[in-house]
């Protein structure tokens, strides 16, 4: 068996800002003393006339991209989810949202897989914080590859957009060249018993979950939704309509985020039972990021697990 290609999305994020930056003299890129981790530190070494480290202030680090972004650049500001979507949140609203000005908040080590590190800096709050404010498109990439294909289309969106990425390396499961359109689901497997809604790293784990139910004779769909905000409604409620199930999968809490979106869409418009998988209402803790998925029921086993016991089989 060929062994699985993985990757971490940050380092889609570092290569796609290189190739952007040399296709566009307008990028420019602020982060906040982590390019290291965030990945920037790739586009700062080719382009240092247009890197900034802003040191450990992300409200500052917002205001001077949003600053920036008003002259016509397009600004790319990164730091960890928590500091990124947390601390800098009225900076985000007011300065970003409110003028939608072009700026693309690129947020990494998103979820509980940031790890060791612990509850202080794992963000399960990140798309339930984005999705409230007006007009911002919130994007969260299954591989390195969509990754890429997330900064391209973050830069050919007119306004603001948050994209999140994972720290660890994950299968890699799209081809080079990929290309994402905002606003669009992708269905990975067919299927018509249940249809599993995943995004971010919980997509290979979706498809590992629907070969483990196919074994146990139950047909699982499967659709990666990298496109949190806005959701593709049309795609949503045909698989309700064909499948008559639905579970949603996140690396997020189980409020606010892809899950809260799939039941607003559905319970409006076409309802059907729906199990969302996810972070529950608390906080997680210090771990390796395999055993925190263990732990909170993340893994491909778990989500077969889950959807089995929802289907009632």
């Amino acid at each position: 068996m060929a062994e699985v290609k993985k990757a971490a999305a940050r380092e889609g994020y570092g290569n796609a800002l290189k190739k952007l930056g040399e296709e566009h003299s307008n990028v420019v890129v602020l982060d906040a003393d982590l390019a290291g981790s965030t990945k920037t530190a790739v586009f700062g070494k080719a382009f240092p006339d247009r890197h900034f480290n802003c040191g450990i202030a992300e409200a500052n680090m917002v205001c001077a991209a949003a600053g920036l972004a008003s002259l016509g650049l397009v600004a790319y500001v990164s730091s960890f989810a928590m500091f990124a979507a947390g601390r800098a949140f009225e900076q985000i609203r007011n300065s970003v949202g409110y003028t939608r000005l072009n700026v693309k908040i690129c947020a990494s080590h998103g979820g509980i897989t940031v790890g060791e590190d612990g509850a202080s800096h794992q963000c399960c709050e990140d798309f339930a914080l984005m999705r409230v404010i007006p007009g911002m498109v919130v994007l969260c990439p299954a591989d390195s590859i969509e990754a890429e294909a997330c900064v391209r289309a973050a830069y050919e969106h007119e306004g603001p957009v948050y994209v999140r990425f994972g720290r660890s390396a994950t299968p890699v499961i799209h081809e080079e060249g990929y290309a994402l359109t905002i606003g669009k689901g992708e269905v990975l497997s067919d299927g018509n018993d249940v249809a599993i809604i995943a995004t971010g790293i919980m997509v290979p784990e979706a498809v590992e979950a629907a070969k483990e139910l196919r074994k146990q004779g139950i047909s699982a769909r499967v659709i990666n939704m990298c496109s949190i905000k806005p959701l593709d409604e049309e795609l949503v409620l045909k698989a309700a309509r064909e499948c008559g199930k639905v579970v949603t999968v996140e690396e997020h809490s189980v409020i606010g985020g892809l899950g809260e979106a799939v039941c607003s869409l559905l319970s409006e418009n076409y309802p059907v039972p729906v199990k969302r998988i996810g972070i529950n209402d608390e906080f997680g803790h210090s771990g390796p990021a395999d055993a925190l998925l263990e732990e909170y029921g993340l893994t491909g086993k778990h989500i077969a697990e889950k959807t089995r016991a929802f289907l009632g089989k």
